[in-house]
């Protein structure tokens, strides 16, 4: 029971005084929820309910089966302009129909994230490197932020739905913005910022959706051509089925996919950094088993997809959250402005949420990490660049996917050209060292020494034989080698592939006189060497312990030691 339900695990040795700290979180967390929730619907093209819908009974899941005492689960940025990319094209302007494919859309990433933690697929993820998240988000940001510019500037943008598209559509109707509209978003992006500036324990969305709302109200904003939200229905969600529609869950299979993955990366993520801060252990396949049983179960609650967000949960950990309770008063802070508040919010400006949003999203286009990047290492550079430009200009699920095939090509091109080091010996030393690095290693006369620094694949043998074949035919500086010394401790794993480049080496190296020697091959290695066959034609005696070993092996073979005379007696 505990593994299956962690909370039960969590409350373990509880107390008064982590019951205040988790009411405590639970109630910051579940206020800034509110407007936060409104505000990622809009972002995912549902009415603003749905987003407080999304933050009830998934919240309620997560804090009984996730193994994250902080991370709090509801509507996110990401996912939500990742609903709207799947949904959009598929409701055709339908409103009914683009809830109804909203929530299909849950069901499928609940389903497949439930599957996923029950198979121990955790591991899938890693295929999602962090550059190519890095890319993604930020391009995702970009996209979120233009998004909204039509609730920003108070009409509708006519066009496609990439960024350029809208900017250009903005720069054609710039005349037709109603400024009253734009005056009042942009005066709640800056409060927002001097807010934030202000102090972290200042919840900025509360007082700007409160302000908002209250101004919006006395002043009749509504009347005066500023878009409000409108009627919003009261009441807590009752359960339904959602409508199972086969053509629509296969076209949405790509995006409920992208979802699975890209929410418990996210997730998972963070969980991981506050676990590690607080000195407790998360279990990646229970934390997408949870995920999954939130989303299916959110999906019959009229939830659309969820995941942990990175701002709630440095807020739940600051406020002192210590277990899932936090999750569940904030589910009960929703559940009660569902049955009490939504009346409230009838008047509140689509302009209030869009800078809500715009501030949100603005941290996540990551700058910093490009220019980390551009000082560590280009080559994850261009897969997060590739990512950006992909998602930019294809679209969201294209361009995550373009971001992993070409982040798995990457992989594959450095498998396929490892380091490889020619040896020499430190004066005065048996040790060996890459004469590059350390002009002072003297290369031993008549020996090569190489040392190939990754596991033997299909990607990388040929590599290593065009090398050893490469002293068969010296420049006229160097003499040919009458042995060749392999260091394999860094070698770690040989495949079929290898195997045979290994035996075909062998026989060109005996060939042309010349002798092949290993060094420090592991067990599990040499075992699969004999079994192909290699170590019997290389021959049991030239495989050493170390390098130093097999240098002087091929030197004392090469220049015996003269018999001693023998010594005569009487």
């Amino acid at each position: 029971m505990r593994r299956l339900l962690p909370l039960a695990e969590q409350l373990g040795g509880y107390d008064s005084l982590r019951a205040r700290s988790d009411l405590s979180a639970g109630l910051t967390v579940g206020v800034m929820l509110i407007p936060q929730g409104m505000a990622y619907a809009l972002i995912a093209g549902l009415p603003p309910i749905y987003g407080l819908y999304a933050s009830l009974v998934p919240l309620v899941v997560y804090a009984l089966m996730g193994t994250s005492r902080q991370l709090a689960v509801g509507p996110v940025a990401i996912v939500s302009i990742l609903v709207a990319a799947g949904v959009a094209p598929l409701a055709d302007g339908d409103g009914e129909r683009y809830i109804r494919l909203s929530l299909l859309l849950a069901l499928m990433v609940g389903a497949l994230q439930l599957a996923m933690g029950l198979l121990r697929f955790g591991f899938l993820t890693n295929f999602l490197s962090h550059p190519v998240l890095a890319g993604f988000t930020s391009a995702a940001a970009l996209i979120i932020g233009a998004s909204q510019l039509r609730h920003l500037v108070g009409m509708d943008l006519p066009g496609g739905h990439g960024v350029h598209d809208i900017l250009l559509a903005l720069i054609r109707n710039l005349g037709s913005v109603h400024l009253p509209t734009l005056g009042l978003g942009l005066a709640g992006i800056l409060l927002l910022v001097g807010l934030k500036r202000l102090g972290p324990a200042i919840p900025g969305a509360l007082v700007l959706v409160v302000l908002g709302t209250g101004l919006s109200w006395l002043l009749g904003m509504a009347e005066a051509g500023i878009r409000v939200v409108g009627e919003v229905p009261g009441g807590l969600p009752g359960p339904m089925l959602p409508v199972l529609e086969w053509e629509a869950a296969r076209a949405l299979l790509p995006v409920a996919l992208t979802i699975a993955m890209v929410g418990f990366m996210e997730s998972i993520a963070i969980a991981k950094v506050y676990a590690t801060q607080q000195g407790y252990d998360v279990r990646p396949n229970q934390e997408l088993t949870a995920l999954g049983v939130a989303n299916l179960a959110g999906a019959f609650f009229r939830a659309y997809p969820v995941t942990g967000g990175f701002s709630r949960t440095a807020v739940n950990a600051r406020a002192g959250a210590t277990s899932g309770v936090a999750g569940l008063v904030s589910a009960g802070v929703v559940a009660l402005t569902l049955l009490f508040l939504t009346d409230l919010f009838q008047h509140l400006p689509n302009a209030v949420l869009a800078s809500l949003v715009m501030v949100a999203v603005a941290g996540l286009v990551d700058w910093k990490e490009a220019v980390h990047l551009w000082r560590i290492d280009r080559q994850d550079l261009s897969m997060m660049l590739v990512t950006f430009g992909a998602t930019l200009a294809l679209g969201i699920e294209t361009g995550i996917l373009v971001g992993v095939v070409a982040s798995l090509g990457l992989l594959v091109y450095r498998m396929s050209r490892p380091h490889v080091a020619e040896m020499g010996r430190l004066p005065g030393s048996r040790s060996f060292r890459n004469v590059t690095r350390h002009p002072e290693a003297v290369r031993p006369e008549g020996v090569a020494v190489l040392r190939i620094d990754a596991s033997l694949t299909f990607a990388n043998a040929q590599l290593l034989r065009d090398r050893v074949r490469g002293f068969l035919h010296p420049p006229k500086d160097r003499t040919r080698p009458h042995t060749v010394v392999l260091d394999f401790h860094p070698v770690n794993g040989v495949d079929s592939t290898s195997l045979h480049e290994l035996m075909d080496l062998a026989e060109t190296l005996a060939a042309a006189g010349v002798e092949l020697r290993i060094a420090g091959i592991h067990g599990p290695i040499l075992d699969r060497l004999e079994r192909a066959g290699v170590a019997e034609r290389v021959g049991r005696e030239r495989f050493h312990l170390e390098v130093a070993d097999a240098v002087e092996a091929a030197e004392e073979r090469r220049h015996p030691e003269p018999e001693a005379e023998p010594v005569r007696t009487g």
